[in-house]
């Protein structure tokens, strides 16, 4: 099943859209979008169609920051019901905790994790639609979102240490630096937010400790239970150990101290298996790899822990429905990188 995203993903594209002297009716018709959609707030719609409604209409506006500006109309509603217990966390960290444990709740597609080293914290920011498409819009909507909510908490004049996106620089880059800050970076290996780890342990203010107990039992009330522990680790995992040319289940399972069939087991639960897993990391990484011209093809068929660069050709082509050559020719010259849906 593909994912779905709730139509607040969409708040502000309508406004956005309308100041660019666009229609936004016709544009989310040509995608497959109800736009009448939009008044409902909490109706699911495709992810893939929204992160097609972004890409088409950066390209119809020649704006490469489209998906950033209408992060700029986001409100702490536009997450739905988890908004109430967000507002009443106690702290940027279980605050970011309750985001990225009920993100299933708000948007399937998004898949971000935090992690801190050597007072670093890094909020790593990534998209999976169950299909190869363009996600830049999507992905500097969603990093764009997630550092509207730090600066919910942290104060308007918060600013990262830096902000990193796995696609090419914009000709402009503006509207990046007006939004983020001067330490923006592109063709990095991830898309995210890194700032200092101290942030985590500072206070919202504006929590109310009694609200905040109602506020998570209306959560954990309402909340759909999904068991994305093994998965989530499981996926980290893959990442690690792709490059290496040493990415088995059995070496997975060492590292989680089960066997194998227990790995089988709980992501059988989950609608996964190992082989799904493994191709959809390589499916998101080769996104971010081929599109990057400093890295050569052989590189990344090496990080994508294939055993020659024939087999990765191979294998892009069967995900893509070009090869890597031709996918990375494209998005030189701004062409449509969508493929057809393999079903």
């Amino acid at each position: 099943m593909r994912p779905l995203v709730r139509t607040a993903a969409l708040n502000g594209y309508v406004e956005l859209s309308r100041s660019l002297g666009m229609d936004p009716q016709l544009s989310m018709e040509g995608v497959g979008l109800d736009a009448a959609a939009l008044t409902l707030q909490d109706r699911w719609i495709s992810g893939a169609a929204v992160a097609r409604l972004l890409a088409v209409s950066a390209a119809e506006s020649g704006l490469e920051d489209f998906g950033l500006r209408m992060s700029e109309f986001r409100r702490l509603g536009s997450l739905g019901p988890i908004s109430i217990a967000l507002r009443e966390e106690p702290d940027v960290r279980s605050g970011l905790e309750l985001l990225l444990h009920h993100e299933h709740m708000y948007n399937e597609a998004l898949h971000a994790r935090l992690s801190e080293r050597e007072g670093l914290a890094t909020l790593k920011v990534g998209l999976d639609f169950g299909e190869a498409l363009e996600t830049r819009q999507a992905t500097e909507l969603a990093v764009g979102a997630f550092h509207l909510v730090l600066r919910m908490f942290l104060g308007p004049q918060w600013l990262p240490l830096s902000v990193y996106f796995a696609h090419d620089a914009p000709a402009d880059r503006g509207t990046h630096q007006r939004v983020f800050g001067p330490a923006v970076e592109f063709g990095r290996e991830f898309s995210g937010i890194n700032f200092r780890a101290s942030d985590l342990d500072s206070p919202n203010t504006t929590s109310d400790p009694l609200l905040r107990n109602y506020a998570r039992q209306y959560i954990e009330a309402v909340a759909v239970p999904r068991d994305t522990g093994t998965v989530d680790q499981v996926r980290e995992l893959i990442e690690v150990l792709l490059p290496t040319g040493r990415c088995s289940v059995d070496r997975i399972a060492r590292s989680l101290n089960v066997d194998r069939r227990s790995v089988h087991r709980r992501l059988a639960r989950s609608g996964e298996t190992f082989s799904s897993l493994v191709n959809s990391v390589r499916v998101q990484l080769a996104e971010q790899f081929v599109v990057n011209p400093s890295r050569s093809l052989t590189e990344i068929s090496d990080l994508l822990g294939f055993s020659t660069a024939s087999a990765f050709s191979r294998w892009f082509r069967e995900q893509f429905g070009r090869s890597p050559r031709e996918w990375r020719s494209r998005a030189t010259t701004g062409s449509d990188l969508t493929r057809p849906d393999p079903r």
